[in-house]
Formats: C-alpha cells, sequence, structure tokens
C-alpha cells in the first residue's frame, strides 16, 4: 500500500470525520483508514489504566492487523468532584451497551448537588503513533472547563453537549460550537497536531 495512507484504530464514524478534518490541515493528501475500511480483525480489550496506554495497545493492534502505520486515540472526561472519573471508562460509564445519552444522563446524576463552582472538568487525550519499524509516539492533550446542568447542541459527540470549554468566549457547549473552532481548543485538536509532523516525516512527506 502507499505510503500516504494511515489506520486510524476507530469505528467511530464522528471521531473519525473529526481527526480527518484536523489532520488534512497539516496533512494534505494522506489517507485515513478507519476499521470498516480494512478487514475485521480482533480488537484489543481497552484494559490499560491510562488514555496513553489505551492508545498505544489499539494502535499496535491496528499495525499488526493491517501492516500500515497506525494511530489510535483514547480521550475522556475527567471531572474534578468525581475525582478524575468518568476517565478511561468515559464511553462506558453507564455499562454495556456503550450509550452517549444514558452515560450522560448517569452524569448529570451523580453531579446533582455539586454547585456550580465545584463542577471543573478537563477532556484529555492521548494520540499513539505507531510504525511496522517499531518505533512509536504518543502526544497529549487537554481542554479545561465545567460540567452544566443540562444538554445542549447537536453537534460532536460524548460529553460534548454537557461541557462548556473554558477556552471560548460566551457559554457554549463543544456540542454548540462549530467543528472548525473545537478542533482549534479541543483536547484531540491538540495531540493530533503535535502529532502531525512525526506522522509527516515517518511517511516520507
Amino acid at each position: 500500500m502507499p505510503s500516504s495512507q494511515v489506520f486510524l484504530a476507530s469505528r467511530n464514524a464522528k471521531k473519525i470525520e473529526e481527526m480527518r478534518r484536523i489532520l488534512d490541515a497539516d496533512l494534505p493528501g494522506i489517507v485515513v483508514l478507519g476499521l470498516d475500511d480494512v478487514a475485521a480483525y480482533d480488537e484489543p480489550v481497552e484494559d490499560q489504566p491510562t488514555f496513553e496506554g489505551n492508545a498505544l495497545l489499539k494502535a499496535w493492534a491496528g499495525v499488526r492487523a493491517t501492516g500500515l502505520p497506525s494511530l489510535a486515540d483514547d480521550s475522556g472526561l475527567c471531572v474534578d468532584a468525581l475525582n478524575g472519573m468518568p476517565g478511561v471508562l468515559s464511553a462506558r460509564w453507564s455499562g454495556p451497551p456503550k450509550d452517549d445519552h444514558r452515560n450522560n444522563t448517569l452524569l448529570l446524576a451523580q453531579l446533582h448537588d455539586v454547585p456550580d463552582t465545584r463542577r471543573g472538568a478537563q477532556f484529555r487525550c492521548a494520540v499513539a503513533f505507531c510504525h511496522p519499524d517499531g518505533a512509536q509516539k504518543v502526544t497529549a492533550g487537554e481542554m479545561p472547563g465545567r460540567v452544566i446542568r443540562d444538554l445542549r447542541g447537536e453537534g460532536g459527540f460524548g460529553y460534548d453537549v454537557l461541557f462548556v470549554p473554558d477556552a471560548q468566549k460566551g457559554d457554549l457547549t463543544s456540542a454548540e460550537m462549530t467543528a472548525e473552532a473545537k478542533d482549534l481548543i479541543s483536547h484531540r485538536g491538540q495531540s493530533l497536531r503535535a502529532m502531525a509532523p512525526v506522522v509527516a516525516e515517518k511517511l516520507g512527506s
């Protein structure tokens, strides 16, 4: 396969779209393949205690399955009043099967009696890039903000509908921001932009 291809170990269509959009700004012409674009393989259980560990686990599994340079991310919402949870458990906070609305509803219920002054939180992301030659790199990003008391917005995914980032004017949730505005400040945008030159160098761009 041509070196302009990189595999992204995800089946989340909105996440793949977001990653393609961010990478294309720094790496035009790079073809990003998702899990639905390659032959099926057994995906690893995300059992690591850190975002970095889970991202590396998924990226190396992608390399072994596809033979392509592979990217994977792990991300989640870390709420101060919950001692950093849901954290690595964010996508499955309310139990199987994974469901964004159930996760959001449970989180709001858990924070019901927490005053507005103590609802600080951070979206955190780790992106891992692994190459068939054995090289690996992990970059990280963080978007601080707060958890509000209702669900607002139609964009984004996951906990975007209840999270207001600090680094934006007004009181918009991540789900109410434009994709471009969110990418500029998001945890995933930060980590991907830091990773882009590493990917470019390894792919010979």
